[in-house]
């Protein structure tokens, strides 16, 4: 249920670490970028708490009502953490002088990684307690109705970014399966759509990888 998005969350908030530590927040147009960055961290992060809200949780509460509640209100705690975050991000967006910014910024990084690793173990935690879960009481065909209902409830504009934080976070087999089942079951648009944003994200070893998995071994014309 929660592998592959989880992936891609993974991989947004190790390149968001990676990118503050080079920040000099003193340096105006690094500084607009790196905080642009973590505004996507926040947007998708309560996109995604929002999905597992309205779809994943009311499938546990009815069976493990407790441990629905207490998931809800790990949720709660994530919202407050990100408000942390945005309220700093605002600050260091006002701060003025290189003392104030660099302060700023520090007050950033601090925010960060307490939504990191917060978020890091929240995400271990549902993979370990509530995917056993569901396996226990759901088919397989309908968690796959549950993931349905989760990916078309996604506006496209947000299913584009997340798909590209997806592509970054999985190893080359999962994409390539991917691949495989867009190519069966998606609209054909869609299919291309995700085959450019994998061509675009991957360096070309990867992508060419990628079609020899898709194919067996044999390249695609």
């Amino acid at each position: 249920m929660f592998h592959q998005v989880h992936k891609g969350l993974r991989a947004m908030l190790y390149e968001t670490a990676l990118c503050l530590q080079h920040t000099e927040f003193d340096d105006a147009v690094q500084a607009r970028e790196s905080l642009a960055q973590l505004q996507e961290v926040i947007y998708l992060f309560n996109k995604h708490a929002h999905s597992e809200d309205t779809y994943v949780f009311p499938a546990v509460e009815k069976f493990e009502p407790s441990v629905a509640d207490a998931f809800e209100q790990e949720h709660v705690k994530d919202h407050e953490l990100g408000e942390l975050l945005d309220q700093a991000i605002a600050a260091c967006e006002a701060a003025t002088g290189v003392a104030a910014r660099l302060e700023a910024g520090r007050h950033v990084q601090e925010a960060f990684i307490a939504f990191m690793l917060f978020n890091l173990e929240h995400m271990a935690k549902e993979e370990s307690v509530i995917n056993p879960i569901l396996h226990r009481y759901y088919q397989d065909h309908e968690l796959h109705a549950i993931t349905q209902q989760i990916v078309s409830a996604i506006v496209p504009e947000d299913m584009a970014r997340f798909s590209r934080w997806m592509i970054r976070g999985l190893h080359n087999a999962e994409i390539s399966q991917w691949l495989k089942e867009a190519e069966l079951h998606a609209p054909e648009p869609a299919f291309q759509q995700l085959f450019q944003s994998v061509e675009k994200e991957l360096s070309a070893v990867r992508f060419r990888q990628v079609l020899e998995k898709m194919t067996d071994g044999a390249m695609m014309a």
